[in-house]
């Protein structure tokens, strides 16, 4: 079934396209992913999802519902967190999960949210006093505390630590399996390769590529980088000329070649030939920041 259905989506600011014939399905269950530059118009497009902005043009439905129509619908279902959400700093934990409670009719028991979510010893926290990995798992509490069906998390890790996103990125696995589909919207590469089943990377307004996290990288023009120091100095034309190789860099004395599968098995037989040993070498597989390069010339991390 299809949780969340864009078509054609339009919205201008002043006369400025911020959003321009965006289209894409998320399935139910799925974590899906939205990327993109600075700018590119993704927050715009999940608060159209969400029924926080009118679109100019285009068709939005959650679960069949329209998300300005029929709002009422959409909130029974939809969960949202949004970027740069704050709470008045001398709210406690509790009192927030109380107060959004309250505004459904059957929200979900928060001790148990909280104890799913690691808040439990501090419902009498006050906001203010939270750090920012709790604060952004109160934040996911309150998009959950009314069981919805499908929830948006826009910009989840912005600002956190590495230890606080990678527990973040552990959330969202627990959501999903808790039968939540999840809408993501991330800078962080490693972070969407590792937890989406799909991603649509926008640029400028418009959907750029949707596929999976491994069929996006498969399109990176280099899908693999080979890093090396060699005892005696190689060609850089020699490297050029190598099947699959799309760049050769030489910088402090490492040398970098990106390409393919086949540019790795022909420079392991140019060594072999000439008698070079590599030292430090490292060969890596693309990545989706890569890719995402590739397709809006911007790197996301």
């Amino acid at each position: 079934m299809t949780a969340i259905e864009v078509r054609g989506l339009h919205k201008s600011y002043g006369g400025r396209k911020a959003v321009d014939g965006i289209s894409f399905d998320v399935g139910e269950g799925e974590i899906f992913g939205i990327l993109g530059p600075n700018g590119a118009g993704k927050t715009t497009t999940v608060e159209c999802v969400a029924g926080l902005r009118r679109p100019d043009e285009g068709r939005v439905r959650v679960f069949g519902h329209d998300p300005v129509r029929e709002r009422a619908e959409v909130t029974r279902v939809l969960g949202v967190q949004l970027q740069e959400s704050e709470l008045q700093a001398k709210l406690t934990v509790g009192e927030a999960l109380d107060l959004y409670a309250s505004f459904y009719e059957r929200p979900a028991d928060r001790r148990e949210l909280a104890g799913r979510l690691g808040l439990l010893p501090h419902l009498g926290t006050r906001f203010g006093k939270l750090s920012g990995g709790r604060k952004q798992r109160l934040l996911i509490a309150l998009a959950l505390i009314g069981g919805p069906r499908v929830v948006v998390l826009d910009e989840l890790t912005t600002g956190l630590d590495p230890r606080a996103r990678r527990e973040a990125g552990s959330l969202v696995e627990d959501i999903r399996a808790g039968g939540v589909t999840v809408l993501l919207v991330t800078h962080f590469m490693e972070e969407a390769q590792r937890l989406c089943d799909r991603i649509a990377v926008i640029d400028g307004g418009r959907v750029a590529a949707l596929d999976t996290p491994a069929g996006l990288i498969g399109r990176a023009s280099a899908a693999k980088e080979i890093s090396f120091a060699a005892d005696t100095p190689l060609d850089p034309e020699a490297l050029r000329a190598l099947p699959g190789t799309v760049s050769v860099t030489v910088a402090d004395g490492r040398t970098v070649v990106a390409g393919t599968d086949g540019t790795v098995n022909a420079f392991v037989s140019l060594l072999a030939r000439r008698g070079v040993t590599a030292r430090r070498l490292r060969v890596t597989d693309a990545t989706l920041d890569d890719a995402s390069l590739d397709l809006t010339g911007t790197a996301l991390r």
